[in-house]
């Protein structure tokens, strides 16, 4: 029973007042565990400054209530790691497989600087496999080294050669001005500077390679070209589907300094070779894509492959130089590509069993049309090449004169797949130490298959 108070209530019992304080403590360590975790809580907000904070407006809390508003914090971003080494530089590259013999008429027609697989015994081929690695090295230096994996010796098959390996050291902010150092292509010849990963024909034409076989060389070149008609020049070299085929940016304006014994071989005199090239694309105003350019080169060479008994100067060097021009209307759809050029150079002469400086002349013309089909593309194209005079890089410098007609389709499946079907009519003659009457004619049915990668 509870006692009466003065106000008539009941007293509460001795019992009863602890077991009240006893809940007033306990409420009291909740309350002290919750100021606990809002302070931990205050400690991560202050951490996150640089983070934009935003509040969700609730209800003010009654009064002697603990305030407890919900905060969202949105959470910062990532850093972005600085970039390492590597990702400035890229690497890539194409493989060419063929099939030199699908038809042949004459077996005993052959093209050395063609394709060597042209002639008796021979069936598939790996033409080329290239690996390019490629990048900047900082804001004013990139460097390309291309490698070849298709390459024989003594006989034997792929065996990897440096094809490319220069750096382009650039003078200037807009990069319009570079020097290229190092063994790259000359710039002599439109298709000698056209990758053959992009070139529709299977085989370069003798005229133009015959000026720089392999088509590159150890030197010096400078370039120039304004910065919009160097993204031009880019644009129109880019492979796969979406490309037009064009040779690459070797600038407006090309000078330069090199051997002149051509690619991977030894210097054998004392002299360089010196080239100049001026060459401009231009758009028209349907879009028409247009490139012209002339070239021209100077220097003497040295014939160091030679049959005993071959008569000529003592040291075998001989000049050899070059003008020619080029004229390129880009397939949309309907396509054109020629070159010419004359000169002079080391040429083997049957009449008398020796090497003397001759005259040399010709040229190529070539139309295309460009079908693009549901992200595929099917390009049919003809060429008609002639050439008469020497091979300064072969047997006794040989002889030529040539007569060759090219039909074929390529069809590009998707970027990374094409290929190539082409038939060849062939009238050349070719004639050193060994064979100094040696006339050939007869077709040929071949096929490419070409993985980019």
């Amino acid at each position: 029973m509870l006692a009466s108070s003065a106000w008539g209530q009941t007293a509460p019992t001795a019992a009863e007042v602890q077991a009240l304080r006893e809940q007033i403590a306990e409420q009291q360590k909740v309350l002290q565990a919750m100021q606990a975790a809002l302070t931990e809580q205050q400690k991560k907000l202050d951490a996150l400054t640089a983070a934009p904070v935003t509040a969700t407006a609730n209800p003010a809390p009654a009064p002697g209530a603990l305030a407890t508003a919900p905060v969202k914090v949105q959470a910062a971003k990532p850093i972005p790691a600085a970039p390492k080494w590597y990702d400035k530089y890229t690497l890539r590259g194409y493989a060419q497989v063929r099939d030199n013999r699908v038809y042949t008429s004459n077996k005993s027609l052959t093209c050395a600087q063609c394709d060597a697989n042209i002639g008796n015994n021979t069936n598939f081929s790996i033409r080329r496999a290239r690996m390019i690695l490629s990048g900047d090295v900082n804001d004013h230096i990139s460097l390309y080294f291309q490698n070849d994996f298709a390459q024989t010796s003594n006989g034997a098959l792929h065996f990897g050669q440096i094809r490319d390996l220069y750096a382009d050291v650039f003078l200037d902010k807009k990069k319009e001005y570079r020097l290229r150092v190092g063994q790259s292509k000359v710039p002599f010849g439109w298709e000698n500077m056209q990758s053959s990963q992009n070139r529709l024909a299977l085989d370069r034409t003798d005229p133009i390679n015959s000026a720089a076989p392999g088509e590159r060389d150890l030197g010096v070149f400078f370039y120039y070209a304004p910065a919009k008609i160097r993204s031009l020049l880019a644009t129109l070299a880019t492979a796969g589907t979406g490309g037009l085929k064009g040779s690459g940016d070797y600038g407006v304006v090309a000078l330069g300094v090199y051997n002149g014994q051509s690619v991977n071989r030894p210097e054998a005199n004392n002299s360089v070779h010196t080239v100049a090239r001026v060459n401009y694309p231009w758009q028209l105003k349907n879009g028409q894509l247009i490139e012209a350019g002339i070239q021209a080169y100077t220097g003497r060479f040295t014939v160091d492959t030679r049959t005993a008994g071959v008569k000529g100067p003592a040291d075998f060097t001989f000049a050899d130089r070059r003008v020619g021009a080029n004229f390129i209307v880009y397939p949309k759809p309907l396509g054109f590509q020629g070159e010419i050029l004359t000169g002079k150079g080391p040429s083997y002469n049957p009449a008398s069993n020796s090497i003397l400086n001759r005259s040399l002349r010709g040229g190529y013309a070539q139309t295309m049309y460009m079908l693009k089909v549901k992200g595929q593309v099917l390009t049919p194209f003809y060429r008609y090449q002639y050439y008469s005079g020497g091979k300064k890089q072969e047997l006794d410098a040989r002889k030529y004169l040539v007569r060759d007609s090219d039909f074929g389709i390529e069809w590009q499946q998707s970027n990374f797949f094409e290929i190539t079907g082409q038939f060849t009519h062939s009238d050349r003659t070719y004639e050193d130490a060994s064979k100094p009457n040696n006339r050939q004619k007869g077709n040929l049915l071949r096929i490419q298959f070409q993985v980019n990668y």
